[in-house]
C-alpha cells in the first residue's frame, strides 16, 4: 500500500521577505478608492498581522471593511461587523514619527557581529538604528 506524502504547496511554504515586523508603524503609499471615500494613500497605522500566502499585511485602523454576521445561536447577536482589511505589502513603507515621513529600512551588521534594523536619515545621511 502506497504511503501518503504530506507535500506542502508553494503557497504554504512561502515566507515574506521583508524587514517589517508586527507592531511597526507604516504609511500606505498607494491605494484606496476615492469614489467610495476609502482613500488609503498617506494614512498611517501599526501592523497587526501578516498574511504571507497573499503577500499582504493588516494595518490597524486602515481599509475598514464591513461583514454581515448572522446569529448562529439564540444567545449570539447578529449585525454588521467592521474590521480591518488587508493591504499589499508593496504598498506600505516604514513610517518614522520623528521625521514625519516613510523611510526605507536597512539591516546593518555591527562590529560585535549583531545585525540591527535601521534607516538612513535623509537629512543627515547617517544610519539610525531602530532596535536598541
Amino acid at each position: 500500500m502506497a504511503e501518503k506524502r504530506n507535500h506542502k504547496t508553494a503557497a504554504q511554504k512561502k515566507k515574506l521577505d521583508t524587514r517589517l515586523r508586527q507592531g511597526d508603524p507604516v504609511m500606505v503609499l498607494v491605494g484606496g478608492n476615492a469614489k467610495k471615500n476609502r482613500e488609503l494613500k498617506g494614512q498611517t497605522g501599526k501592523i497587526l498581522r501578516f498574511i504571507p500566502k497573499r503577500d499582504r499585511v493588516v494595518v490597524e485602523g486602515l481599509n475598514i471593511i464591513k461583514r454581515h454576521k448572522r446569529a448562529s445561536m439564540m444567545n449570539e447577536a447578529s449585525g454588521i461587523l467592521e474590521k480591518e482589511g488587508s493591504v499589499h505589502i508593496s504598498n506600505v513603507m516604514y513610517y518614522n514619527e520623528e521625521l514625519k515621513r516613510p523611510v526605507r529600512l536597512k539591516v546593518k551588521r555591527l562590529e560585535d557581529g549583531r545585525k540591527v534594523r535601521g534607516f538612513i536619515n535623509p537629512e543627515t545621511k547617517k544610519f539610525e538604528q531602530l532596535d536598541a
